[in-house]
């Protein structure tokens, strides 16, 4: 250690051990300091002897700021929470199927939009419910196609139920159907809105809903005859994408058709084909539309659909255009 005089902080009493043993170190790296040299606030404490430094080293150190003694303890058991949510329900029986008994006919599903506790739009002329108005209409439709004799027919409901969205185009897929046609009757903030739309899937909402089929259907599945679960992801993602592309033009052209054929009869408005992401419109592999037939909201259309010769001039053009849409499609097939 060496003799001469080193220069170090002066420390109060209120200072800890483990300060003073910091200071110490500091002292021994600033080297020789002569008296005039110090800076103020340093006092020379003298020559630091061997002894002293090894007893500052080994005095235990002192946190300046001690814990806080009290601390919660740790549960000594884990609780959890069990809900019982009971056994998943049977599927939904599928409804009968009407019209001639030949099963190389095409298929049409008419699905009457809202029912039960859903009464949909109600009508501030007439009181009617849009539950009630839809399901007079695909009755209609129905019963205009089964007299045709070219096509069959099958309803989501035929009563005043409630069906999920998912049920409603649930059905027409598991029956394997050809037309997926989702009947309503909207209303509008003002009562001047008047007129019929068709509206098809948006490809936005397309290519969404494909990526979330493909990943939920897990390649196992077989969607329009392709069978997904035979091909790799990649190869299943663009299979769908292309099945569910060509669902869609067919619901297009469909859309035109309905317009064309049920425009004498039926109002449209003046931008009839419309594009959105309902989702009784997301079946991947059943063409699919749906029809608002008017506004309940405005009083001309709302006399016309709640009249039965409002609901059999709607039944008509449905069933003039799915006769073409179907002619045309045994013409078009290889």
């Amino acid at each position: 250690m060496p003799s001469n005089k080193r220069w170090t902080i002066a420390l109060s009493q209120r200072h800890n051990r483990g300060m003073k043993l910091l200071f110490v170190l500091l002292a021994m790296a600033v080297g020789p300091v002569s008296a005039s040299a110090a800076p103020a606030g340093l006092a020379a404490i003298g020559p630091i002897s061997q002894s002293a430094f090894d007893h500052a080293v080994r005095t235990p150190r002192i946190e300046p700021n001690a814990p806080v003694g009290f601390r919660a303890k740790r549960p000594g058991k884990r609780y959890s929470v069990t809900v019982p949510i009971g056994k998943p329900k049977p599927a939904l029986p599928l409804p009968v199927i009407q019209g001639p008994n030949n099963p190389g006919l095409p298929l049409v599903v008419i699905d009457a939009g809202h029912g039960g506790h859903d009464p949909g739009a109600h009508s501030p002329h007439n009181g009617k419910r849009e539950k009630d108005i839809t399901l007079a209409l695909a009755k209609a439709i129905r019963d205009d196609l089964v007299a045709s004799g070219r096509v069959r027919v099958a309803l989501t409901r035929a009563d005043d139920r409630f069906l999920v969205l998912e049920e409603r185009y649930g059905i027409a897929r598991r029956l394997k159907a050809d037309l997926f046609i989702s009947i309503h009757a909207d209303a509008a903030e003002t009562e001047t809105a008047s007129g019929a739309s068709v509206y098809t899937l948006s490809e936005v909402a397309s290519d969404r809903e494909a990526s979330r089929l493909a990943a939920r259907e897990n390649k196992a599945n077989i969607i329009n005859g392709i069978d997904l679960g035979a091909h790799s992801s990649e190869v299943s993602s663009i299979l769908l994408d292309l099945t569910q592309r060509e669902t869609m033009n067919v619901a297009s052209d469909f859309a035109r058709l309905l317009q064309r054929e049920a425009g004498d009869d039926v109002k449209f408005r003046t931008t009839a084909h419309r594009f959105a992401s309902f989702v009784v419109l997301k079946a991947p592999d059943t063409p699919s539309v749906l029809f608002e037939t008017g506004f309940i909201s405005n009083k001309g259309d709302a006399e016309f659909l709640a009249s039965a010769a409002g609901q059999r001039k709607v039944a008509r053009g449905v069933r003039d255009a799915v006769q073409i849409h179907f002619a045309r499609q045994i013409e078009y097939r290889p």
